[in-house]
């Protein structure tokens, strides 16, 4: 009987700790969707005292969003994001999946350093390659086009060995019985094994997307002309020397963060499969 009560009370202990937990993360969150219908005048007028008011907009108004895509860049910046993203997914998905699979099933000379220096490249952080990056980039004469955005986001370190990972436990007998009837290498990766890695697939895009998405730094070093800007960068030339639009940020933000969450949601399942059939553990 004690200890039914004392497990009672441990799993009330715990739900109580998420809660909290989870109050605790969504509360800035949802204090800046509110103030994004609220005009400027009021974003923080009812943060003292705190309360449910707070987070109530009174009187409601869409004078934030109808600005933030009429007075600004952040409608082209959405545009850019959506082409810059999809294209590096595209062309992503095809180059680090072929990677992958001359990484699990080929024999090739400098085969292990070469997938060493593959792991090494997604633990370096970014800011430490980001100033030679930027010198190449501005040797080739991509500075203030797609193409230095793009390129350098296609090639993933983490979604080479998510794929090489994945097809290292689809069975070899699969490519001798094709490489017997013929198949070229080509033709078994094309044919067999991408049909198979739709996990993986949908786990690597979406790893693409939301990296491509939430950027900031490189596009504001490389794409910084208004007609090249991505969403992160156009939401931060909100502000002016004058005044800072709160709202219009809020608003912005809302949108820059439903547009992944829409596409997350659905394919959670396939992504959360894909990332447990690789071994990787969160």
């Amino acid at each position: 009987m004690q200890k039914q009560v004392r497990t009672i009370l441990q799993r009330v202990a715990w739900h109580f700790a998420c809660i909290c937990m989870a109050v605790f993360t969504l509360v800035p969150f949802l204090w800046a969707a509110s103030s994004s219908f609220k005009p400027l005048s009021r974003v923080f007028a009812d943060l003292v005292p705190f309360s449910f008011k707070t987070f109530i907009p009174m009187p409601p108004t869409l004078e934030a969003y109808v600005a933030l895509f009429t007075e600004t860049g952040y409608p082209r910046g959405l545009l850019n994001t959506a082409y810059v993203a999809v294209t590096v997914v595209v062309f992503g998905v095809l180059l680090n999946s072929m990677a992958g699979f001359a990484f699990a099933k080929l024999d090739f000379p400098g085969k292990r350093l070469l997938f060493t220096l593959t792991i090494v490249s997604f633990m370096i952080p970014f800011e430490a390659i980001s100033i030679p990056l930027y010198s190449i980039i501005n040797r080739f004469g991509w500075l203030n086009s797609f193409k230095a955005v793009i390129v350098p986001g296609i090639a993933n370190g983490l979604t080479i060995f998510l794929f090489r990972q994945f097809f290292a436990g689809i069975p070899t007998e699969l490519i001798e019985a094709a490489t017997i009837d013929g198949a070229s290498k080509l033709r078994i990766y094309s044919t067999i094994f991408l049909p198979l890695s739709k996990p993986a697939i949908v786990s690597a895009s979406l790893l693409l997307f939301v990296g491509q998405w939430e950027a900031f730094l490189w596009p504001l070093l490389v794409a910084n002309a208004p007609e090249t800007r991505l969403i992160q960068v156009a939401l931060s030339y909100i502000n002016t020397q004058y005044a800072t639009y709160w709202n219009q940020i809020f608003a912005g933000a809302v949108i820059a963060g439903i547009i992944p969450l829409i596409i997350i949601l659905p394919l959670q399942r396939y992504y959360v499969k894909g990332i447990s059939s690789t071994g990787i553990k969160g």
